[in-house]
């Protein structure tokens, strides 16, 4: 990336921190964060690790006056990242969460074309998650073995997302409804869910979720589902592969053409995409998105989602107070 220089990489894993050191030219490689924080030249902390890490190493780099991405998902709950986010405002230091959906380029596009006014004013957005890699006893252990002990799943590792992504195109999330469920039994939390939005605008949205099918794609992974963002002047459509279209109202489907990144890869681009913007952001003294204080309306309405099922209800976000242990809150909801 240029104008950045990799000035150290830490990892509980000695062996695993030199290696990637090696590749990159970086300084050293260290093995505890307490000898990544003594480093006086580290401009920007990116953090990527559990949640149950959180607490400690974020307000390590805020007392030292870091600047940090943290990896999501943000804290171990909703109550916890809010303290997380009090912290960084009191030290006055930059704390951003990693939220690279909206980055990745399709949207990146259909965000232009939406200030553009190519849609007119928006309806409704719907979202239908098929990635394919959810069947079986050995589901997700090649890749993130972790998923299957996970007592929330779906809206928490994926899902959310696609909250941030519904907000970035359509706006502000005024309440939800949402029914989920467990489909493969290998694993602790759910894995498909339905979940209807309602935005601030008057606009609908429906995230319609499942790991275990696939969908017409080269690559399922790649943009993980389908996206239809309709409007008075007609609608934009995502398909599998990452292409664009558009149909005008009364009008016949065209092709819009784009730099789609790279062929096959995951959210091709959209890790380094929000990357730069941040260093970006940094150079020039402007506020980066998913700032973490900005992030909490996400984390809050993840809340409500898991609320909205447990409770069987539409749950209106500016009125949810979300429990102290989110936690536990699917867990002691019944999963059908």
């Amino acid at each position: 990336m240029p104008g950045v220089e990799i000035v150290a990489i830490c990892d509980a894993d000695l062996e695993k921190a030199t290696s990637r050191a090696k590749q990159f030219n970086a300084a050293c490689a260290l093995a505890h964060a307490e000898e990544l924080f003594a480093i006086a030249d580290i401009d920007l902390l990116d953090m990527v690790t559990p949640p149950a890490s959180h607490w400690n190493l974020v307000a390590q780099a805020m007392a030292k006056g870091i600047p940090t991405i943290c990896q999501k998902p943000f804290g171990q709950n909703y109550k916890q990242a809010v303290v997380l986010v009090n912290i960084a405002e009191q030290a006055g230091v930059p704390l951003i969460v990693h939220e690279n959906f909206r980055f990745m380029p399709w949207y990146r596009e259909m965000r232009r074309h939406l200030d553009a006014g190519l849609l007119g004013a928006i309806h409704g957005v719907a979202f239908r998650l098929r990635p394919g890699d959810g069947q079986g006893s050995d589901a997700y252990l090649s890749r993130q073995p972790y998923f299957q002990k996970l007592s929330r799943f779906l809206v928490m590792e994926t899902a959310v997302h696609f909250i941030d992504t519904f907000r970035y195109l359509c706006g502000e999330v005024s309440a939800v409804y949402a029914h989920l469920r467990r489909l493969n039994p290998a694993i602790a939390g759910e894995d498909a869910g339905l979940i209807h939005f309602e935005f601030a605008s008057g606009a609908a949205g429906y995230f319609d979720g499942n790991r275990l099918n696939d969908h017409v794609a080269d690559n399922p992974r790649r943009t993980m589902g389908e996206m239809w963002l309709e409007g008075e002047r007609g609608v934009l459509r995502l398909d599998g592969n990452a292409h664009l279209f558009f149909k005008p109202h009364h009008g016949s489907e065209q092709a819009l053409t784009y730099d789609r990144g790279h062929d096959l890869q995951f959210g091709s681009g959209a890790c380094a995409a929000l990357q730069q913007h941040i260093v970006e952001c940094f150079a020039t003294g402007q506020r980066p998105e998913n700032t973490a204080s900005d992030y909490l309306r996400n984390l809050l309405i993840q809340e409500a989602v898991y609320a909205s099922h447990a409770q069987g209800r539409r749950i209106a976000i500016d009125t949810f107070d979300p429990p102290t242990s989110a936690l536990a809150l699917f867990a002691t909801s019944t999963i059908s």
